[in-house]
């Protein structure tokens, strides 16, 4: 219903709900006042945030027509203010206390209404701003050492002993691209077709089904294009057997390391995805509100749609509002035996 009042909101350009929501055009990149006099998208291609930092955070920018971000009061305004903040500082994290110092309010109400507003803690936003600055400068070819001082971090202990959930590889590797990461993969049949398992010494780095071998290996060369991969038939084999075994409905849960690279965001709602129990479904929406951003069920589903480890993180179990089985990126019939596969289980 809301969806529906914020639809009809940007049709008619009505600046009355300009302090109420801000949408982004998936293929733009762009987010935008209500009130925009920019041309209106298609409707399939727009997604409602209640804050700018929200539309940031799923990695939208702003509009330099309608400047979005000047248009919310209150505490929506404080937390802009609070997140410029964060934006700017470069010495490492502010802390709680001087955040609520800033902002003339509890450091308790500071947490929850930033919580509230953003889905996020003002530390995670912190987090992922100073993340976001050092791969700029790792891809711009400044050194690690030079990068993580620069981007805030205190030591490089701490940035290394994050690296595998944030980066997905070491920071040095990143640098160069995946250059120097090594990727092992192997290809088995398993019930569904045939099943890619491929990692690194640390984890797993995709999970893919199809039918056949060529494909799935141009798949994951087209997802590590400067990693050295290189085929081990006979490797991963812990890992492997695992996935087999849970296809064939002989082992529920999927306890294994990963090695992966994600924004905040997608580990946020990946984390709500492996806690959907086997043989249970959870909507589009209703992950949404688990993660604290109910207005963003389609960024929901492209952090389904971009999960390089299938069955690992089980982004089948994740439905349409209707009863719709939504989309699958290794193809509704395999999503659909999945799920009946759990259920006889």
């Amino acid at each position: 219903m809301r969806r529906d009042a914020y639809w009809r909101a940007v049709v008619e350009r009505d600046a009355q709900w300009n302090d109420v929501f801000v949408y982004a055009v998936r293929s733009t990149g762009v987010y935008c006042r209500p009130s925009c006099p920019a041309r209106r998208p298609e409707r399939e291609r727009v997604v409602f945030f209640r804050l700018p930092q929200q539309a940031e955070q799923a990695g939208y920018r702003p509009c330099r027509r309608c400047r979005p971000r000047e248009a919310f009061p209150g505490p929506a305004r404080w937390v802009e203010r609070l997140c410029r903040l964060i934006d700017r500082h470069q010495e490492g994290p502010l802390t709680l206390a001087a955040l609520s110092a800033q902002a003339g309010i509890s450091p308790h109400h500071l947490q929850k209404t930033f919580q509230r507003l953003l889905g996020i803690s003002p530390r995670q936003y912190a987090e992922a701003i100073r993340l976001r600055r050092l791969k700029t400068l790792l891809r711009q070819g400044q050194s690690v050492t030079a990068s993580l001082y620069e981007a805030g971090y205190g030591s490089s202990s701490r940035l290394y002993e994050r690296s595998n959930a944030q980066l997905g590889m070491t920071p040095a590797s990143y640098r160069r691209g995946g250059g120097n990461m090594e990727i092992a993969y192997t290809i088995v049949d398993c019930p569904l077709g045939r099943l890619l398992v491929a990692g690194t010494e640390r984890g797993i780095s995709a999970v893919s089904l199809g039918n056949s071998d060529a494909g799935l290996e141009k798949a994951l060369r087209k997802e590590y294009p400067n990693a050295q991969l290189h085929s081990e038939p006979n490797g991963l084999k812990r890992w492997v057997t695992a996935l087999v075994k849970h296809l064939n409905g002989r082992q529920r849960d999927l306890q294994l390391p990963l090695d992966v690279e994600a924004t905040a965001f997608q580990w946020q709602v990946w984390e709500k995805l492996r806690a959907i129990p086997y043989g249970s479904t959870s909507t589009y929406s209703e992950v949404a509100r688990a993660v604290g951003r109910p207005a963003a069920t389609r960024a929901v589903a492209r952090a389904c749609a971009t999960n390089p480890v299938s069955l690992v993180i089980p982004c089948h179990r994740v439905i349409r509002q209707d009863g719709g089985r939504g989309g699958y990126r290794w193809g509704l019939d395999r999503k659909e035996a999945l799920l009946e596969l759990e259920k006889r289980a």
